[in-house]
């Protein structure tokens, strides 16, 4: 009989209190918003990359892609890994690369350089985001976990947020690899921060299962690859191919890991309903927020004509309302059902999805704002609840297939919504961007839907 993993070290003690709670927070803030900042600052200098590097404009999404692919696929790997080597140190690990990595992207002289460091940028940051969420459990008592998520997700709403604006502001007085340098002195501080901060948690013993890595790269590499060929209607021979070596790979990767005590794809923790439903929830929420994301800004600027300017200000009350969730959410998450919470978020997202897809032909700058406001602050009142669920469901020992699984959720959602978006775009001449705000409404009422099931398990729990 296999015997389960057993602690390395000593467990921290229901979380950590006072001053060494607050900065170990402000430690895994600095190494997220660092991550997920850089992400978002890269779309706005893609004109001025692909003219430095003498590239074409659709070869430059390559420096964005880069990224996203890199972090999506090594996420569960890497949340493995940090299992094993300990959330602290993967965290470190994964802020030493993404300088580095930022060094060699400011310093590119050509494109498949740039895309390139951008891999090793994404690897960094899928360091930092596959284990944030497990160090928030082991920073925060039990008790009070909600809280901590819920303040992680006023972070990442931050980054999301801030990233175009400032890249705006650096871009007005450098060039873009200015993009790149500013990582140094900020990452120099949040390592600093993460190595004076961080908790000591508890380690699981083994190796790492490489086969099984190797298949979990395939698996979520080829069927993104294969999707976003599809929904792009290019080379449809190759994009079949890669879509069926895609699901081969899982299929392997599944029958592979359903027996192992600590698999890369965390099956054990799918066979938990609570987990399944929290992920499944999850992960259509942000396939219903990339389809309101990624065309809003067509609609705003192409069918309404609004300038670049004022598309940028239009989109922020999106943030602005996941942040105005937050104190809220921080007061109730460990008190009220994920389900009840969950679904309310939900429900008020695809509400304010509806709204902008039925407004009218001339609308007003706030026609526009508060409808992205009521969308934003569903979205915040939807998140925090849902990933709590997704942890406190698993043990401590598997607190890292949880965290990957959270941002799992988070990167394969937001890449099947951008595939959805290229496949509208692709596939209507017209009304395409309304077609996709119609479509975030009805995908996230399905996941409102999926959320309140959990009311019914928990019912049926008690009995």
């Amino acid at each position: 009989m296999t015997q389960l993993p057993t602690s390395q070290s000593a467990p921290v003690v229901d979380g950590l209190h006072g001053a060494a709670r607050n900065m170990a927070m402000l430690a895994v803030a600095l190494s997220v918003f660092l991550a997920l900042l850089d992400y978002a600052i890269a779309n706005v200098a893609l004109p001025d990359i692909a003219r430095d590097l003498n590239a074409s404009s659709s070869s430059s999404i390559w420096v964005v892609n880069a990224y996203q692919m890199a972090s999506l696929v090594s996420l569960l790997p890497l949340a493995a890994l940090g299992s094993r080597v300990g959330f602290a140190r993967l965290c470190q690990v994964g802020i030493i690369i993404f300088m580095v990595s930022s060094l060699f992207c400011a310093t590119a002289t050509s494109l498949p350089i740039l895309a390139g460091a951008r891999v090793l940028q994404g690897i960094g940051g899928a360091c930092i985001m596959s284990v944030n969420i497990a160090l928030v459990q082991f920073i925060y008592p039990h008790a009070e976990i909600g809280r901590g998520i819920a303040l992680n997700g006023v972070v990442v709403a931050l980054g999301v947020a801030l990233g175009p604006t400032a890249a705006a502001a650096i871009l007005t007085i450098g060039s873009w690899p200015w993009l790149f340098w500013i990582n140094l002195p900020f990452g120099a501080l949040a390592l600093g921060m993460a190595f004076y901060a961080l908790p000591k948690v508890p380690r699981t013993s083994g190796s790492l299962d490489i086969t099984g890595s190797i298949l979990c790269m395939l698996a979520f590499g080829a069927s993104v690859m294969g999707g976003d060929g599809l929904a792009h209607s290019q080379n449809t021979a190759i994009s079949c191919a890669l879509l069926l070596a895609g699901l081969a790979a899982g299929v392997l990767l599944v029958r592979r890991e359903a027996e192992a005590p600590q698999p890369i794809l965390p099956v054990d923790l799918l066979k938990n309903p609570e987990f399944a439903v929290a992920f499944i929830t999850g992960f259509c929420g942000f396939v219903a927020s990339n389809f309101y994301i990624i065309s809003m800004p067509f609609t705003l600027h192409n069918t309404l004509g609004l300038s670049s300017a004022a598309t940028g200000l239009l989109i922020t009350p999106w943030p602005l309302g996941i942040m105005c969730a937050a104190p809220l959410i921080r007061r109730v998450a460990d008190k009220v059902s994920a389900g009840v919470l969950s679904s309310i978020g939900l429900s008020t997202t695809a509400l304010g999805f509806f709204l902008l897809w039925l407004l009218p032909a001339h609308p007003s700058v706030w026609d526009i704002a508060w409808r992205t406001g009521v969308a934003g602050w569903g979205f915040g009142f939807f998140q925090p609840p849902n990933n709590r669920a997704m942890m406190v469901a698993a043990p401590h020992t598997r607190a890292g297939g949880a965290s990957g699984m959270v941002q799992v959720a988070r990167q394969a959602g937001q890449t099947l919504g951008a595939m959805g978006v290229a496949a509208f775009f692709t596939w209507f001449a017209q009304g395409a961007t309304q077609k996709c705000l119609l479509m975030a409404g009805c995908v996230a009422l399905f996941a409102a839907t999926l959320s309140a099931s959990r009311l019914f398990l928990n019912t049926k729990k008690a009995a």
